[in-house]
């Protein structure tokens, strides 16, 4: 493997601060596993209203396949302007009550993923972080219309939710977060994942209510105060528009309700178990949901038109 560090250009002066040792980092990468684009609204949701400072940058070039996520750019009468390169970066990140904390967004890479992770649990080795706090969403069988569920999992056993007596055994596609977290836990880094499940019918939608619950659980065991008001405000605009496209479809609405019922049957439950086993009658198909898909979509785009 080539050397891991080559991958990033750091801030020296601030690697080596007293500032930066002992903090816990929050890792949001936004790519494969980011339904609800949980991940980039916390991103904007920090950096936008926290003061911060880039430790060290990540040279994308090496990592970014930009056939395959073409980045945007502008074209202006006559030429070509504003091209929005893609950034993933560690920052040095300051809350509303002075408390600082390590912050590693952008894209999830799609190259390299080993010297990657490598990388990053150099730095958090050489940061001496407190704990590392991974956040994602992923599409599931449930209804915008009840509270999110929040998958917990990761290395730090007295940090995950002992009423939760589920323990699954699933195979699925990974991620460069995953890996990551893997990666920590056998380098005896303290880690913790947050995983928010989307229903699969806005899986593509920004779902500002999906961020505000990872950012409550990222409060909670961090003991940092971060930036959710402007979110807030936008979920009930979001939520609005959703029970009014909702509304108008009749599919939707009966793949909503079968949703909520199975929720409701499972949450309830004393003894929890996975949305995805059980009576399968009681579940809408995959069709079913491509079609509520389908018509949501369709119907945000009327309204847009």
């Amino acid at each position: 493997m080539l050397d891991p560090t080559s991958l990033y250009l750091s801030n020296p002066a601030l690697l080596e601060d007293a500032r930066v040792r002992g903090l816990p980092l929050i890792v949001a990468l936004s790519g494969y596993a980011e339904a609800g684009h949980v991940a980039v609204q916390i991103e904007h949701a920090i950096t936008d209203s926290l003061p911060h400072e880039v430790v060290a940058r990540f040279d994308l070039d090496q990592l970014y396949d930009y056939r395959a996520r073409r980045p945007h750019v502008r074209f202006a009468e006559d030429h070509f302007e504003d091209f929005q390169a893609p950034e993933l970066s560690l920052r040095l990140v300051t809350d509303p009550l002075g408390r600082s904390f390590a912050l590693l967004t952008g894209p999830e890479p799609d190259l390299q993923w080993n010297r990657f992770t490598e990388a990053v649990v150099g730095l958090a080795r050489r940061m001496d972080v407190s704990l590392v706090a991974i956040v994602s969403g992923i599409p599931m069988p449930v209804p915008h219309t009840r509270p999110f569920i929040v998958s917990v999992h990761g290395s730090r056993t007295d940090l995950l939710p002992v009423k939760h007596a589920w323990r699954p055994v699933v195979e699925m596609s990974s991620s460069a977060a995953q890996l990551l977290e893997i990666r920590l836990t056998e380098a005896g880094v303290d880690n913790i994942g947050f995983t928010v499940h989307v229903p699969q019918y806005l899986a593509e939608a920004h779902l500002p209510h999906a961020a505000v619950a990872a950012l409550e659980h990222i409060n909670a065991v961090t003991s940092l105060t971060l930036p959710s008001d402007e979110l807030r405000e936008a979920a009930r605009e979001i939520e609005r528009q959703i029970d009014q496209q909702v509304g108008a479809s009749p599919e939707v609405q009966a793949v909503v309700a079968g949703l909520e019922q199975r929720y409701d049957d499972v949450v309830d439950a004393s003894a929890p178990r996975s949305l995805l086993v059980g009576d399968e009658s009681e579940l809408p198909d995959a069709d079913e949901i491509g079609a509520a898909a389908e018509a949501f979509l369709a119907a945000r785009e009327d309204e847009q038109d």
